[in-house]
């Protein structure tokens, strides 16, 4: 069946147009049960917050159950706490009828999470682009693809919270801005993934005195130049949405956009490879709210917490498609 798909894939790129479903999705702690120092208390394996053999499983069956309905070509992935986490995902998503058959893992360095890759499609490479040397910053995941004889490059993030403040977010958007430019702003270029920022963080950030260590400059806004078009600015796909549907996260009952999808100016063009308009959309069916918040893996509150056994993760996946021209 692997084989028989793959011939499918591989002559419909000689024969005809491709479209391409694009996604992105944070997992929300990932990790397997080998021991580690750099990984939250609660995710020690077999201590007293119970993560274990059992809730790693249904975590990993959970997360699989929501990758397999999103059925992307392309999911970009964020905090995912290993390797061997990443592989164990892979091998769910099989058992469940999908299957990845290229994978990378942001790992040079030992932050908590890391961000990662899966793909139906082969990738040329896969690099990381480094953000300091501290663990406080991730790594951001280069990858370069070539469908139809078009190269698309896919840099998957994942920001510093805001735990932090803005000055944080702008040191990781300016390796990323710094690399498009050295690559060419005229190339095809998806930015994916958690930012922890909004599509429109230059107007909430007004109200959020204690992260604005940066007198109303943003990451997201200011660095990648996402709020007017332009030559080389970059177009945030939330604006194509409609706005009671433009978020990925709920935090104390206001709805935020959290993980986006940016793409560069020359996917706006019907020529080669280009953005399918209208097709940007959260990923939330019913099953994945408990009342009116999102259903995120569930662990007691107190002293110690304690894993459940319930829940996905606190973001929604995100997803838009592609046309790739023959």
């Amino acid at each position: 069946m692997k084989i028989f798909t793959l011939l499918v894939f591989l002559i419909s790129l000689s024969f005809g147009d491709v479209v391409l479903k694009i996604a992105t999705y944070n997992v929300e702690n990932l990790f397997d049960l080998t021991q580690s120092k750099y990984r939250y208390k609660e995710y020690q394996a077999y201590g007293k917050s119970l993560w274990n053999k059992k809730h790693y499983k249904i975590k990993l069956q959970n997360i699989a159950k929501v990758i397999k309905g999103i059925n992307a070509d392309i999911i970009a992935l964020q905090e995912i706490g290993s390797l061997k986490a990443l592989k164990d995902l892979k091998f769910e998503l099989k058992k469940q009828g999908l299957y990845y058959q290229y994978l990378s893992l942001a790992d040079a360095k030992n932050t908590t999470t890391k961000v990662a890759i899966l793909s139906k499609i082969p990738f040329v490479y896969s690099r990381e682009l480094k953000v300091k040397s501290s663990y406080r910053y991730r790594n951001i995941l280069e990858t370069k693809f070539k469908i139809n004889n078009q190269e698309l490059y896919i840099f998957t993030n994942h920001w510093k919270s805001k735990a932090g403040a803005e000055s944080m977010r702008i040191i990781s958007a300016k390796v990323l801005r710094k690399r498009v430019e050295n690559l060419g702003l005229d190339k095809n270029f998806i930015l994916i993934g958690d930012f922890n920022s909004d599509y429109e963080e230059y107007i909430k950030f007004k109200r959020k005195r204690r992260h604005n260590d940066t007198y109303g400059k943003t990451g997201i806004n200011h660095i990648l130049r996402t709020i007017k078009k332009g030559k080389n600015n970059f177009y945030n796909l939330w604006y194509d949405a409609n706005i009671k549907d433009r978020y990925s996260y709920i935090f104390r009952g206001k709805k935020e956009a959290l993980d986006n999808i940016i793409i560069s100016q020359s996917l706006l063009h019907k020529k080669g490879v280009s953005y399918i308009k209208g097709s940007i959309s959260n990923y939330g069916k019913k099953y994945l709210f408990k009342k009116k918040n999102i259903f995120r893996w569930q662990m007691s509150y107190g002293r110690i917490k304690k894993h459940k056994g319930k829940g996905y993760s606190d973001h929604l996946g995100v997803v838009a498609k592609f046309k790739f021209r023959s």
